[in-house]
């Protein structure tokens, strides 16, 4: 028979809590995620940021998630392929730089003349566009989730104010995605600069002007020190999802609860992020009008009438590109046109009445 001595209860509690911390180490999964943005950016940089602390919050330390900046580990526009090549679990960035490789991701960043932020996350979460999403990045290994938005964006910053159409004539942009491509057409030519290199890239000339979010987070980026007069409106980015994306060999693994909590994570970040960058984007404009003498004038109606053309022209030729082209093209014109109306008589409607 065996006796319980205090010792004996002592030592087996002891023991207990020893290996505890033993068995949690042990079931801790560490992951890397990749991001195209510079460390800690307002807007995208912190929405990555904020994933992974919610993942490691929900999970009860479970996963703890290190975030690297672009060019860590891999450049800005390489996280796909860091992604789904096994480099990193997880990426923060955004769907439009993947438009060489699937020309239709540029529907899930934002479209010229394009859904509104709340148009969008209702296409995405309610009218089919998640499954054509992850539809279109199974075959890169990726399984994608909107991780973050930065609202509605601005036309850009430019050295000097665009007067007309001509204006436009050979400036050197950066923008990207479907609005790059309208710049073209509207005679300009367009760039593919990361974040962390459009401020240098306008000091030296190499850039006439640049497009990036809005400007509670260009104004991180000191834009405004080269080019001060900031125009609108962004029809070439109406809205701006920011994507996180996991390795579909890593979420194919994960028991029900952890897709649970990476796709809670996910949701939780992509509302929290556009209402935080409401508030971002009202203060930082404030500042840069106040602090900073920057300008704000407005494209003219040639450029807006023409730009508005060109955007028509390139969604009728990226339709025609490939079969799941065409039916993610079918399904964001066709939930844009049934939305539309009541975005005529609701929201535009009240912010005509509430101007006036």
């Amino acid at each position: 028979m065996t006796t319980i001595t205090r010792r004996s209860l002592a030592g087996a509690v002891t023991l207990g809590v020893l290996a505890a911390p033993a068995v949690a180490r042990a079931q801790t999964r560490r992951w890397r995620m990749v991001t195209s943005w510079p460390k800690r950016l307002p807007g995208p940089g912190m929405s990555a940021e904020r994933v992974a602390e919610r993942i490691a919050t929900m999970s009860g330390g479970r996963v703890q998630i290190t975030v690297h900046a672009a060019g860590e580990v891999v450049p800005a526009f390489e996280v796909l392929d860091a992604v789904g090549g096994g480099v990193a679990e997880m990426g923060h960035t955004a769907a439009f730089f993947w438009q060489g490789k699937m020309p239709a991701s540029v529907f899930y960043t934002t479209v010229p003349f394009g859904l509104t932020p709340m148009e969008h996350v209702a296409w995405v979460e309610a009218g089919g566009g998640q499954a054509l999403w992850d539809e279109m990045y199974a075959p890169f290994a990726a399984k994608p989730f909107m991780g973050g938005n930065t609202g509605v964006c601005m036309g850009g910053w430019f050295r000097r104010e665009i007067k007309s159409l001509d204006d436009l004539k050979g400036l050197k942009i950066r923008s990207l995605g479907l609005g790059g491509e309208v710049y073209r057409r509207l005679g300009a030519t367009p760039q593919t600069t990361p974040p962390g290199e459009i401020l240098t890239s306008l000091q030296s000339g190499v850039l006439d002007g640049a497009e990036f979010v809005g400007p509670g987070t260009d104004i991180a980026l000191g834009l405004y020190r080269v080019a001060p007069n900031y125009i609108g409106p962004g029809f070439n980015k109406p809205n701006g999802t920011g994507e996180c994306i996991v390795s579909l060999k890593l979420w194919e693994s994960l028991d029900a609860e952890m897709k649970a909590i990476v796709a809670h994570a996910c949701a939780a970040e992509a509302g929290f992020a556009l209402s935080e960058m409401e508030r971002l984007n009202a203060e930082a404009l404030a500042a840069l009008i106040e602090r900073h003498h920057v300008k704000l004038p407005s494209f003219p109606a040639d450029v807006v009438a023409a730009g508005r053309r060109h955007a028509a022209e390139v969604l009728v030729e990226l339709g025609g590109r490939d079969a799941l082209s065409r039916r993610v093209h079918d399904s964001y014109v066709g939930f844009k046109a049934r939305s539309a109306p009541w975005s005529r008589v609701s929201v535009k409607a009240m912010l005509d009445a509430r101007e006036a």
